[in-house]
């Protein structure tokens, strides 16, 4: 089976906000052109601090993608408020810090296990998929089947983050079992995080993994040589396989 490719947008959202006050690039514009490319899914996190992402992006991105929207969002009241009113095809709940530049690990669901399962009832009583960002940690896949959530996403920041091979081969290790232990529990697996044109193939030979989602490395070719061709490449990569 092909893998979605789900692509993130924040960045795009960032490089307007890099200039604050003006109204390009538009993401919005961005998700019609990389559905248009190829991209299976939308992906957006809207921050408490709101750096890239905006409430309005939510609201018009919600009325305008044709294929699927995923909104991450950290576990607090205000971010299930605006999800349960916007209604996402799927929510992603994320770890999230203010002074981090990009989200650092996987959410700790073992140590949270009731809030999470409050918010994961509440999302799927408004009939929306969860979706659970975690470390490849067989302690938190089986706490994530726990609380009910309908997938994971494995973070691949510490395997995509790596200079030296023997770790790299640890993580990757790490990783498959974590989807394999999610695919006997009945999870969906997702995987992002620092994923690019160069380390993806490895993980393309787990079949477990039925989804993708990818941002930094897709926006950041885009400058070079436009977003429909740097999505068409990486959609190209899915779906060719290892």
């Amino acid at each position: 089976m092909i893998p979605k490719l789900g692509v993130n947008i924040d960045h795009v959202a960032t490089l307007r906000e890099a200039r604050g006050g003006v109204k390009y690039p538009d993401p919005v514009a961005a998700a019609a052109i990389a559905e248009m490319a190829g991209a299976d899914q939308i992906t957006v996190h809207l921050r408490e601090d709101r750096r890239h992402i905006n409430d309005r992006d939510v609201r018009i991105l919600r009325e305008t993608i044709q294929s699927e929207m995923n909104l991450e969002m950290a576990n607090v009241a205000e971010m299930v408020r605006i999800a349960i009113q916007t209604k996402p095809d799927q929510v992603c709940m994320v770890p999230e810090r203010r002074e981090e530049v990009t989200t650092e690990g996987g959410l700790d669901v073992n140590l949270h296990q009731a809030a999470v399962k409050k918010t994961v009832d509440a999302l799927k009583d408004a009939e929306i998929k969860v979706s659970l960002f975690i470390d490849p940690d067989l302690d938190q896949v089986k706490a994530s089947h726990a609380v009910g959530a309908d997938s994971i996403e494995i973070h691949t920041g510490r395997y995509c983050e790596t200079e030296f091979e023997v770790m790299r081969e640890k993580e990757l290790k790490a990783i498959a079992d974590a989807a394999a232990a999610a695919m006997k529990l009945g999870l969906e697996v997702h995987a992002g995080h620092g994923l690019h044109y160069h380390n993806l193939a490895p993980l393309l030979c787990m079949e477990e993994i039925v989804e993708y989602n990818i941002g930094h490395s897709i926006v950041s070719r885009a400058v070079l040589v436009g977003l429909d061709r740097a999505i068409r490449e990486i959609k190209e990569l899915t779906v060719r396989g290892p």
